[in-house]
């Protein structure tokens, strides 16, 4: 599997995409390993699959069930800057979905965090299921701000649906994404016999965050997508979200001159059959 373009030169800042993309709340990451069994069970093997920079990894790696984790991620720089961290407990490797290098049997999970829309295909689907013991379980994560939401999804407010409007008519690379939903159209379109339990279980939390201006444009621009935006496109693109974020709009503002912005996580996981 060859890694997209948008995702290969969209996240080739990698240190900044450390930087200022979000952790996962611990309430989700903990209401995720209790679903999958894994909660307390002390040295259980993890596969995080396209672990980027490692968000989801460090959680993993500081629990107190000490699991055993290996990342698979096929870009340089992302993994590279993981590596840096010498997360205790963590092999690194480059690998793809469809070819991670993990012997068969190896997990009792695979969790993807942030990217699973990427290769939501049957290639990655088997792959994934030949490195899962039996009955292991396959998870997906997102963190969703409102801006990066799916259409028919309301916004809080004003302001976060006039960004998220901005942010859809930039998104032109046609790489579907969390916000399309496509990405869960592999499991109902399995072969016969199907690779893992059809019906996709669904569970979110929400968050709030507070952002200075800057902090925001920061975290935006880790898109792939706005990352790769330059000349005219890109000058249009920020000057209209400096027309969006102005005090006086509906937004909520502190004394810090920061802004609450509203964002959900989703978890889901799936039996291997």
């Amino acid at each position: 599997m060859v890694i997209h373009n948008s995702a290969a030169v969209g996240f080739s800042n990698a240190g900044s995409y450390d930087a200022h993309r979000p952790s996962y709340p611990s309430e989700a990451v903990t209401k995720l390993l209790q679903h999958l069994g894994l909660e307390g069970k002390n040295g259980a093997r993890i596969i995080d699959l396209a672990a980027g920079t490692g968000k989801l990894t460090e959680l993993l790696c500081h629990r107190p069930e000490r699991f055993e984790v290996i990342a698979v991620e096929p870009h340089d720089k992302m993994r590279d800057t993981l590596n840096a961290k010498a997360l205790k407990g963590v092999s690194t490797q480059s690998g793809t979905a469809d070819n991670m290098g993990v012997e068969d049997g190896w997990a009792d999970a695979v969790v993807v965090a942030q990217t699973f829309h990427w290769f939501a295909n049957l290639d990655a689907l088997r792959e994934i299921r030949r490195v899962l013991r039996p009955e292991g379980k396959l998870a997906v994560i997102w963190n969703i701000d409102e801006y990066n939401k799916p259409r028919a999804w309301k916004a809080t407010t004003e302001w976060e649906n006039s960004l998220h409007e901005l942010v859809m008519d930039a998104a032109q690379d046609g790489q579907p994404r969390f916000r399309d939903y496509v990405w869960k159209d592999v499991f109902s379109k399995q072969p016969e016999p199907a690779l893992f339990s059809a019906s996709l279980v669904e569970n979110k939390t929400s968050y709030n965050v507070w952002l200075t201006k800057e902090a925001l444009w920061e975290r935006l621009a880790t898109l792939s997508h706005v990352a790769m935006l330059d000349g005219d496109k890109k000058e249009a693109f920020v000057q209209r979200f400096d027309e969006i974020l102005v005090e006086g709009n509906d937004g909520e503002w502190n004394d810090q001159n920061e802004i609450l912005m509203h964002g959900v996580t989703i978890f889901a996981w799936t039996t291997k059959l």
